[in-house]
């Protein structure tokens, strides 16, 4: 069995003036991933490795790392992939760290909540008590549905220059969304997004280094969220305005009677 020396960033900021590394030897089997690394070097070598994870298969985004020098998720990159004998795992940038591998995604959730990240109604009445559900088409679904697989684990931000120098800028990952649920036809907030993001810190920001998207490990392309999102600032229109949002639609009747009991086809428009 072959081994790998894992130097791993450490630094307490409660203790600890600044950050040293460590070295581990861990053995390598196969399949195993930066994250199996990792919980072997904390479980059989040194307990006090600080790193979070959850799911371990690069749907929570909780591990997210910079890895050889690249942010990345520890769960989803394989030891295999890798160059060379040493493995190096540091925390991700522009963010502030907990302790070792952890960082504060505070900040991160608190722009994200920014630019109200949920279908905003007018008929809040039927969102709290619905009677029916606001249908989408295939084709609008596909609108929107890249910008869906975003998991919040933060690498687009990290790999962002615009976030490394103006701690006031929104973030590819909050941008992103904030396109993401201004195109969902059953949505009527975009106007309020827009107004938030036209700002000195917003939209304009972003100069398209792309780093955002090149790293992603779901193929969100945020950068492209971001250009196409600046259509609407730019125009200052959002898509819909309030009450223009996907109708209600209500199942219909029994099978015994004249309604289908199945939503509207598919291919058309859902409003």
């Amino acid at each position: 069995m072959s081994e790998i020396k894992l130097l791993v960033q450490r630094f307490n900021p409660m203790i600890e003036p600044k950050p040293h590394f460590a070295e581990y030897s861990v053995p390598v089997r196969e399949g195993m991933t930066v994250l199996d690394a990792l919980l072997y070097a904390r479980d059989y070598i040194d307990h006090s490795i600080a790193l979070r994870f959850s799911c371990r298969q690069a749907s929570c985004g909780s591990c997210g790392m910079k890895i050889n020098g690249k942010a990345a998720l520890a769960c989803y990159t394989q030891l295999a992939e890798l160059k060379g004998e040493k493995v190096l795992a540091q925390p991700m940038d522009n963010f502030a760290i907990i302790k070792d591998l952890v960082t504060d995604f505070e900040s991160f959730f608190e722009k994200h909540k920014s630019l109200t990240p949920h279908l905003v109604r007018a008929d809040t009445q039927e969102v709290d008590n619905p009677t029916g559900e606001f249908v989408m088409s295939q084709e609008e679904l596909e609108k929107v549905l890249q910008f869906t697989y975003c998991i919040k684990c933060g690498i687009c931000t990290s790999s962002c220059p615009n976030n490394s120098t103006d701690s006031l800028y929104p973030g590819p990952q909050a941008i992103a969304q904030a396109f993401r649920y201004t195109m969902d036809v059953r949505d009527e907030g975009g106007s309020q997004r827009i107004e938030a993001l036209d700002t000195t810190h917003g939209i304009w920001r972003c100069h398209f280094a792309g780093s955002c998207s090149s790293l992603c490990p779901k193929g969100v392309d945020p950068a492209l969220g971001i250009q196409l999102m600046r259509r609407h600032v730019l125009s200052g229109k959002p898509p819909r305005k309030s009450g223009e949002g996907a109708k209600v639609w209500k199942p219909s009747a029994p099978a015994d009677s004249q309604g289908s009991g199945v939503p509207p086809d598919e291919g058309s428009p859902s409003k």
